[in-house]
């Protein structure tokens, strides 16, 4: 049976410091997210929301919105869209608990601008222990479906994979959240 596990609250239901590097994995709309603001939302200092997203078009703007929406306005927003490892480093020396939301949207913005993905993923990696706070990094897990039918989504689908398997194994806690609910993986 899988268990599951809130970071940050203890038994007794007091909070906790929050891991080094946690990593929230999850389907599209399956509370990964949500779940990954709540965990830091509990942190007592300072937060800072890195969105890797380009807003190309109204149907993503709206979807901004509602991410916007639900976190409390004292939430320092970066918009971070490829350069992801300094924005990470920068944010947390200045003693931020931060969350990157998320991996999948900057891998996708890497892969546009036709950049080196394997040594943005060596830069991503090499920040995670450059780190001087809390990270949350959220990633969608895309290889739980059909094979695409063309390259680049199999090629942008295998990316995913390497990244996500790269990051989990450095990071202190991985979580997969499905239907909401988060299962502990690590």
């Amino acid at each position: 049976m899988a268990r599951s596990l809130t970071i940050g609250t203890g038994l007794t239901g007091l909070i906790t410091p929050l891991p080094a590097t946690t990593l929230v994995l999850g389907g599209a709309r399956s509370g990964k997210s949500r779940y990954a603001e709540e965990v830091l939302d509990r942190h007592t200092g300072a937060r800072t929301y890195i969105a890797t997203a380009e807003i190309r078009d109204a149907e993503m703007a709206e979807r901004v919105k509602l991410h916007q929406a639900r976190r409390d306005p004292d939430w320092r927003l970066v918009e971070e869209p490829l350069e992801l490892p300094k924005a990470i480093v920068a944010e947390t020396e200045k003693g931020a608990a931060v969350l990157v939301d998320c991996l999948t949207l900057w891998l996708t913005n890497v892969m546009l601008a036709e950049r080196d993905v394997a040594a943005e993923s060596d830069a991503l990696e090499a920040a995670l222990g450059q780190c001087g706070g809390p990270l949350i990094l959220v990633a969608n897990e895309v290889g739980l479906g059909i094979v695409p039918d063309n390259k680049l989504a199999r090629d942008f689908r295998d990316a995913a994979g390497r990244l996500n398997q790269r990051i989990a194994a450095r990071a202190d806690h991985v979580l997969f959240v499905a239907a909401g609910l988060p299962l502990i993986l690590k």
